[in-house]
């Protein structure tokens, strides 16, 4: 809308739909989101109104609530999701804490999707081999695109702790700074819309697919979480001795007991599998352990004080909003049910059969739909209509012949 417009007040209404429209751009059924369809306010959160500094042209963007018309967020909002999240640890006197790690490739324009992605030239005029892991020139071939990256995060107020070229040809990762949970998720997503439109400026492009370039690491991004007492702000993980707690525990728990039937959530795309059957540094497993990148859930290496635990399950493609609000409900559910987590496992392990997650969207669906957990923490309307839009997408991958079938296939009687 025109600055006019937004300073007036004046109110932005959306069809309820859009919040279950596909990746394809269709809708499932009105049943899923009110048979009427009828209209969403977007109320734009006072905190997260940024002028765009890529932007020739003054234009702002506003981060929104979809609250209902009658009054609330609408359940099929996933910012709703997450504050509600949090208001539940915050009945408990509690209040989580979290930061996200997001890698992503820088690739050349891709034209033809039967091609497979390319590194960019870069200012050397070559392109990248796939040998500049952790290299302290890595992304020098790249340094307009990462200034200008800088300087834009710099503007929009987005601290970052660590930026670094990961194992992937053209791959990178940035540790946004932990704090809380909705801020990092708004922070997730605004850098990820500014990595896009800078790389345009720049003639190139980011993609955040979970695995885009085969027999290469694919991109990640795991979420580190601790609880702090509001009362006291101490991290509620670790007792006055610098030893592990009951709560600790009891997150751990309820995490292993949620991530199988919320891994639809945290790997939303049938390209998300892609990345889960490629199990190292991505474990598709519920296991956890001390410092060991094989697990789904690792506790890394750190002062009591510091002590959280990294959920290594979401993909780059996954809603950073959703996939912080699925990973905190299942931590809160083993807080409230004190549920005992299984033994920590070290070293190489077997993963067993009660802790092995969906390997594919299908399986990963079919999981979500038969969750009471599911509905008890996000509500049917939500879960069901996630499911209808996750489905289309899924038919839409089916309605296509894959050129690996038509090279590998044709040749047999």
């Amino acid at each position: 809308m025109t600055a006019e417009g937004f300073l007036e007040g004046r109110r932005l209404q959306l069809a309820r739909g859009v919040l279950l429209q596909c990746i394809m751009g269709g809708y499932p059924p009105a049943r899923f989101y009110g048979s009427d369809d009828g209209d969403l306010a977007l109320v734009a959160d006072p905190a997260q109104i940024h002028r765009l500094p890529w932007s020739d042209e003054p234009r702002a963007m506003a981060i929104c609530d979809a609250d209902e018309l009658s009054g609330g967020s609408s359940s099929l909002s996933t910012r709703g999701q997450l504050k509600a999240v949090i208001a539940r640890y915050a009945a408990h006197g509690l209040a989580p804490v979290v930061a996200t790690e997001l890698e992503f490739f820088v690739f050349a324009p891709n034209t033809d999707p039967t091609q497979p992605f390319r590194p960019p030239v870069g200012l050397d005029g070559r392109r990248e081999d796939g040998q500049s892991a952790f290299s302290v020139s890595s992304n020098n071939g790249l340094r307009p695109f990462f200034s200008e990256v800088y300087k834009c995060m710099a503007a929009l107020g987005l601290p970052r702790d660590t930026f670094m070229h990961e194992m992937g040809v053209s791959q990178f990762e940035i540790n946004l700074l932990h704090g809380d949970p909705l801020l990092l998720a708004d922070q997730t997503f605004l850098f990820k819309h500014l990595l896009k439109e800078v790389a345009l400026k720049h003639g190139l492009s980011v993609v955040c697919m979970a695995k885009p370039l085969a027999h290469t690491p694919g991109s990640s991004m795991h979420i580190h979480q601790s609880i702090v007492d509001i009362g006291s702000g101490k991290n509620v993980f670790t007792d006055s001795n610098g030893e592990p707690t009951s709560m600790f525990r009891h997150f751990i728990g309820g995490q292993q007991a949620g991530l199988a039937d919320f891994t639809a959530l945290f790997a939303p795309n049938v390209n998300s599998y892609q990345r889960l059957c490629h199990p190292y540094a991505s474990p598709n497993n519920a296991c956890w352990s001390h410092d060991n990148r094989a697990a789904g859930l690792r506790i890394p290496a750190s002062s009591p004080v510091a002590r959280r635990v990294e959920n290594r399950l979401p993909g780059a493609d996954a809603n950073p909003y959703l996939a912080i609000a699925a990973s905190l409900a299942a931590g809160l559910h083993g807080i409230e049910q004190e549920l005992e987590p299984s033994a920590a496992i070290q070293g190489e392990f077997a993963v067993p059969d009660n802790l092995a997650l969906p390997c594919t969207l299908h399986a990963a669906l079919e999981r979500l739909k038969r969750s009471q957990l599911a509905r008890e923490l996000f509500g049917s309307e939500f879960i069901e209509g996630y499911i209808a839009s996750k489905t289309m997408e899924l038919t839409s991958f089916f309605d296509e012949i894959t050129p690996w079938e038509r090279r590998v296939l044709a040749a047999q009687a």
